[in-house]
């Protein structure tokens, strides 16, 4: 019981000392939401062959909409099958505030951010060319938003509207910067983030406690290169705990670099959520599908090289 107590009380303590810090990354990033996250939608949709690198910059950008976004996009044959995956694969979710509310942490985040901006643009623009016959059209379909002709029928505004984590709306026309959207979106989801934080580093706690570092890092040694593939199925979650957790995972050396990229890149968030509702089934499978089959390749290339 007292293992449990001061396993729980350091889990705590460890959570808690990031809320300030957590909370006010929040506010920066809710208001670059409210200034600037409509321009940054519709330049993705008006990006034309030059997707794929402004889907990786735009998605490497800590915002938690960015892939809901982009999946609307694609479902609204506004952006290539290219693009949406750069975007998948640079989004890292909640992954670099949480690395941000730890300072001694903050060293990693230039080659974590290098290594899926990397491999988002590598990726996106070797797809778009696989698939250059069928990106034809979108290519042609682009350009006519791009100068203001469209098909009657379509309602490209609804790809802005798509809702983010905690029902708000990160690129709707017409925010303001009120109190309530500065504040509030931002407190609600640090505690979320908090609580996610605390539970995490819970169970790593007591795994420390109970079956001890040393035991834990044997049997992982065992199954390391099995690790991008463990991390890349946490990735597909849908939720902003999955990014969470691989994140603490890695900062408490339980897995490894490599096995970190892979459930980082597999980390489309809500995205893949709209992406099955919005798409074609069999063609949303086939995403999810080569979104974690990219990101188990990269985890183990990197392994092997030594990551």
């Amino acid at each position: 019981m007292d293992l449990f107590v001061e396993a729980f009380m350091d889990a705590l303590i460890d959570s808690a000392k990031m809320l300030p810090l957590l909370f006010v990354i929040y506010v920066a990033i809710e208001i670059a939401e409210v200034k600037f996250g409509n321009r940054m939608g519709k330049g993705m949709a008006k990006a034309g062959k030059a997707g794929p690198v402004i889907g990786a910059v735009t998605g490497i950008i800590p915002q938690c909409g960015i892939s809901v976004v982009g999946t609307a996009l694609y479902t609204q044959r506004l952006v290539t099958i290219g693009t949406l995956f750069a975007i998948y694969l640079a989004t890292s979710d909640e992954a670099i505030p949480v690395i941000l509310s730890q300072p001694d942490a903050v060293g990693v985040i230039v080659p974590l951010l290098a290594t899926k901006l990397v491999v988002a643009i590598g990726v996106g623009y070797l797809i778009d060319f696989i698939f250059r016959k069928r990106n034809a059209q979108i290519f042609e379909h682009v350009e006519e938003y791009a100068e203001g002709h469209d098909e009657a029928d379509h309602h490209h505004e609804g790809a802005f509207e798509e809702k983010a984590c905690c029902g708000h709306t990160p690129t709707a026309e017409g925010q303001h910067l009120t109190a309530r959207a500065v504040l509030y979106h931002p407190l609600i989801h640090t505690l979320k983030i908090f609580a996610f934080i605390f539970v995490v580093s819970l169970v790593i706690a007591l795994l420390f406690a109970y079956v001890g570092q040393d035991a834990i890092g044997a049997a992982l040694g065992k199954v390391v290169i099995l690790q991008p593939v463990i991390a890349a199925l946490i990735g597909l979650i849908p939720n902003c705990a999955a990014s969470v957790a691989i994140t603490e995972f890695y900062l408490s050396g339980v897995i490894t670099f490599g096995a970190t990229i892979a459930g980082l890149c597999a980390s489309g968030g809500l995205g893949i959520l709209v992406l099955v509702k919005e798409d074609n089934r069999a063609d949303a499978l086939k995403v999810i599908a080569g979104l974690f089959g990219i990101s188990v390749a990269v985890g183990m290339i990197l392994q092997v090289c030594g990551a």
